[in-house]
């Protein structure tokens, strides 16, 4: 599992960017009118996000559309149930 990844989701605004994607995909202009910060500044979040493989962008006319990259939420869940994941004992552990 690569770094990146951790560190994209260690950030508070790229946790909430990914939440919004969660109800529909967006362009960078509607994700910005959520946040009180500059343009730049969701724009090199979204950059980080896309570089660590969480979202993925398809160009509608002279927008870009955002959306969240599934597969990569698939394959952290498993990488995490895979070593600290429920076993045998329903993933109880002696305190």
């Amino acid at each position: 599992m690569d770094d990146s990844l951790f560190r994209a989701l260690a950030d508070p605004t790229r946790r909430k960017i990914l939440e919004l994607l969660t109800e529909k995909d967006r362009t960078a202009g509607e994700i910005a009118e959520q946040f009180p910060i500059a343009f730049a500044s969701v724009s090199h979040h979204l950059g980080v996000l896309k570089a660590a493989d969480l979202v993925a962008t398809e160009r509608e006319g002279q927008f870009i559309r955002y959306r969240l990259n599934t597969t990569v939420f698939q394959e952290v869940v498993r990488y995490f149930m895979t070593r600290f994941g429920a076993g045998e004992d329903g993933g109880k552990r002696d305190a």
